[in-house]
């Protein structure tokens, strides 16, 4: 099982961040072992002192697939989740700064929390029109909607497909609305899909 993830796919998250707008999809991926499940909580690591929190629509593979049209890549797909792409921001400017790789800002232990459940993509009227949010301590911190990305659904799916075969069970972070900011010891995270939770994360 592989965890791909966009970055830079919302412009206002773009722009808070002061980065460039992409041409294509960026991509960078986490192991497996950044998963955190069922609601377990997040322990912040000795290695950063500023770690932000990003929430975001997770798809869920369904197929095997390389070269997918775009046509057609919504037929890899079956359901669609909420997840964290916790970040550590001071590390991650320092790699940046040195022109290094920076998975060990995205990829570390317990860096992508992930809802408890996946919503069957039938479920969902309109794709590019699914609403959903974080809140912190029970304060709105990020807001999003699917129709804000510049790189949709589909076309996530066939361009990363281009590069890396996707496998039934690949999980895919589609990006960050913007609001993205530091957690702390003792912070609630719950993200929310339109008035459904998803996760509900402690910060220990």
């Amino acid at each position: 099982m592989k965890i791909l993830c966009i970055g830079r796919n919302y412009a206002e998250h773009i722009a808070e961040l002061q980065n460039e707008v992409p041409d294509a999809p960026v991509i960078f991926a986490k192991p497996d072992t950044a998963l955190l499940q069922r609601n377990q909580p997040f322990f912040y690591p000795d290695f950063t002192q500023d770690i932000h929190h990003e929430v975001e629509l997770v798809l869920r593979i369904s197929k095997n697939g390389r070269h997918i049209e775009e046509q057609f890549a919504h037929t890899y797909f079956d359901a669609i989740g909420l997840g964290l792409d916790l970040t550590a921001r001071d590390l991650q400017s320092k790699l940046k700064s040195k022109g290094l790789p920076w998975e060990l800002a995205k990829g570390f232990d317990g860096s992508a929390p992930l809802g408890a459940t996946f919503k069957p993509v039938s479920e969902f009227p309109d794709l590019k029109n699914i609403n959903f949010r974080l809140e912190v301590n029970g304060e709105l911190r990020q807001r999003g909607n699917s129709a804000m990305m510049l790189h949709d659904f589909s076309k996530i799916i066939s361009y990363i497909s281009q590069f890396i075969t996707l496998k039934m069970g690949d999980l895919i972070f589609t990006g960050t609305p913007s609001g993205v900011g530091p957690i702390k010891v003792g912070d609630r995270l719950v993200g929310y899909i339109e008035d459904e939770p998803f996760f509900d994360v402690s910060v220990k």
